[in-house]
């Protein structure tokens, strides 16, 4: 059998550092079953070099600090680099798979290109980038015109949430887009030895934290993840426990216009303690966490929350289509129409042990059955190939 080359462009590239698309590369890569399938992962660097990392080829793309620009001038290197490989090395029906949708306004030019090749365009549409509250009205617009672009021209649309895939299909009807729907993957593993319990213990007394005495918030430090809810409901509530909140925190004007908001700063059971990135430490933290709490209403299937059903018993999922396929009847909802968080959290202090880890156990299924990385690297590789 022929070997399939498949080209990932739009993640930062592996070994994954941080990020859900880099997770993703780092997983498909790693997990790889099909030996008739070749990587080639484009990674943003100050360098031009290639190297081999999970038996695929990584070839990095210098890119300058130009700013806001920046993702979208690597995109286009990348598919400039990946084209000029294809021609040169004579690679017939390959896959090139695009992770985002910031080159749409590009995207015809390319696929003619792709095309005359031999080569299939793949599209990941990623999580309504256009939505997200941080970016300005012009960037929201432009976002939405890439998306479209990519829907119309896009061989096939991989989407990691049915919401996604729903919504691509409703909002693109007219280019009768060819859809898929491959979820995003998690792991059960915690890895609890002398070394990470001891980490967990200082990073306890560092921060003035006590095992299973805090509810537990993780994301990016954006409005759509509703900080300004989750924290105003938790003031409102009677719990005596923590609210750990481990986030990229910058003292910037959405933090000032939530310190104006919420007056957390006089609550001193709301803890920002800044960022994780050893994720064995942090899968402890989740795992002792009292309860979760998740506020992202923008994406598809989200990292953090998959982590969270993966580890954490009780898990208090804001109430939108994006979770609720996710976790189904394995997590609590809340509305933030209806601000009933804060009587969420008053509840959960009467909930016996044994409910607990009935949650646990519904949610650890839904990841073992759903969206484990081994399920998931087989969908991508029959995909791939067919």
């Amino acid at each position: 059998m022929e070997t399939k080359n498949i080209f990932i462009v739009g993640s930062n590239g592996i070994p994954a550092k941080y990020g859900g698309f880099e997770t993703f590369v780092e997983n498909l890569t790693a997990k790889k079953i099909d030996k008739n399938i070749k990587y080639h992962v484009s990674c943003l660097a100050k360098d031009n070099n290639e190297f081999e990392y999970n038996n695929a080829r990584c070839f990095n793309i210098k890119v300058p600090d130009i700013g806001a620009a920046k993702a979208e001038y690597y995109d286009l290197a990348t598919l400039e680099k990946v084209i000029k490989y294809i021609k040169e090395n004579k690679i017939e029906n390959a896959t090139v798979y695009i992770l985002g949708t910031g080159v749409g306004l590009f995207i015809k030019r390319y696929k003619k290109k792709l095309h005359k090749l031999g080569a299939k365009l793949y599209v990941n549409p990623d999580g309504l980038e256009w939505k997200r509250k941080k970016w300005n009205f012009i960037l929201r617009k432009f976002f939405k015109i890439c998306e479209k672009k990519m829907a119309k021209h896009a061989d096939l649309l991989i989407c990691d949430s049915s919401s996604i895939e729903k919504y691509i299909k409703e909002e693109y009807k007219k280019y009768n887009p060819k859809t898929k729907f491959i979820s995003y993957g998690s792991n059960l593993k915690i890895i609890e030895n002398e070394e990470n319990n001891s980490k967990l213990k200082q990073w306890y007394e560092k921060n003035e934290i006590s095992k299973e005495n805090y509810y537990l918030i993780v994301g990016r430090f954006v409005p759509e993840n509703n900080y300004e809810t989750m924290i105003k409901e938790f003031i409102k509530s009677k719990t005596q426990k923590d609210l750990v909140i481990i986030t990229n925190v910058e003292e910037n004007k959405f933090y000032e216009n939530l310190k104006q908001e919420t007056k957390f700063e006089k609550d001193k059971r709301i803890k920002f303690v800044g960022t994780v990135y050893d994720q064995e430490l942090l899968s402890l933290i989740r795992k002792n966490a009292y309860a979760y709490i998740h506020g992202h209403e923008v994406g598809g299937t989200n990292p953090s929350l998959l982590e969270a059903l993966s580890t954490t018993n009780i898990n208090l999922l804001y109430d939108i289509g994006f979770n609720k396929e996710v976790a189904k009847q394995s997590a609590k909802y809340w509305n933030k129409e209806e601000n009933n968080l804060s009587s969420l959290i008053n509840d959960l202090e009467n909930i016996t042990e044994e409910e607990k880890q009935k949650y646990g156990e519904m949610a650890k299924l839904r990841i073992k059955e759903e969206y484990n990385w081994e399920k998931i690297v087989s969908e991508y590789e029959t995909t791939f190939q067919n």
